[in-house]
């Protein structure tokens, strides 16, 4: 099977954006913009990028796996595991479910988190037509429980740093339960913020992970870098 042929400098970029790589996964850095697996938009996916970027690299001649366990919105940035192998993929997308994979998000907001740390627990619902979500009162048919814990790390000259911890995994899930307790994304016109950002994205970055190897049943943990456009907001956060 052929891809298609990257130019030099996406050859270099995709290879600058790996996190870690063995022969069962690749942990990949996403920018803003990109989309995990394919849509309706027809748009190159990461997934496909880096088949082509591994075809070229290991000079494979057939045909190259990289399977998806889980998925980041278009807007948010940050970690993102590939798996190299079915085996790998198969058990990947059960640790995702089953709450094994530790994710780690930083998120910058219009406010800051009053108290400055805490637990959020919301029944929340989703609305297809308009592809967002809705924390409810109380438990409505269909309304699914969303977990997190979140931790005021720092201001910069208008914005605030929080980090978040996810416990569940639930549509628009951060985004709503952060804008609902008053602390809107950074460019997040969907769930309230006032303007957008120039990238079109939002300021919310899949900071960490820790999860055991599928295969090697070793410990991971994993860091990604932060975007350029998060001006004022330092890399070293405790």
């Amino acid at each position: 099977m052929e891809y298609r042929e990257l130019t030099a400098e996406e050859y270099q970029d995709l290879e600058s954006r790996i996190l870690y790589e063995d022969n069962h996964l690749m942990v990949v850095n996403k920018k803003v913009g990109e989309i995990t697996q394919g849509d309706k938009t027809g748009d190159e996916c990461l997934a496909e990028a880096y088949k082509a970027f591994i075809a070229r690299r290991d000079g494979k001649p057939g045909k190259v796996f990289l399977g998806i366990p889980h998925r980041l919105d278009r807007p948010v940035s940050g970690i993102c595991i590939l798996a190299k192998t079915s085996k790998a993929l198969e058990r990947l997308t059960a640790m995702f479910r089953d709450g094994e994979v530790h994710k780690t998000y930083w998120a910058l907001c219009c406010a800051k988190p009053e108290p400055e740390e805490g637990h959020l627990e919301d029944w929340m619902t989703r609305n297809e037509k308009q592809n967002k979500s809705f924390v409810v009162d109380g438990r409505r048919e269909g309304a699914k429980l969303a977990k997190l814990n979140f931790r005021y790390l720092m201001s910069t000259e208008r914005y605030h740093l929080v980090e978040v911890e996810l416990l569940t995994g639930r549509h628009h899930q951060i985004r709503c339960q952060l804008s609902h307790m008053g602390c809107i994304i950074k460019g997040d016109l969907k769930y309230g913020a006032p303007r957008s950002n120039p990238d079109g994205g939002i300021c919310l970055h899949a900071r960490k992970v820790n999860f055991v190897h599928p295969v090697k049943k070793t410990g991971i943990e994993v860091l990604a870098p932060l975007p350029h456009s998060w001006k004022g907001v330092p890399e070293a956060q405790a």
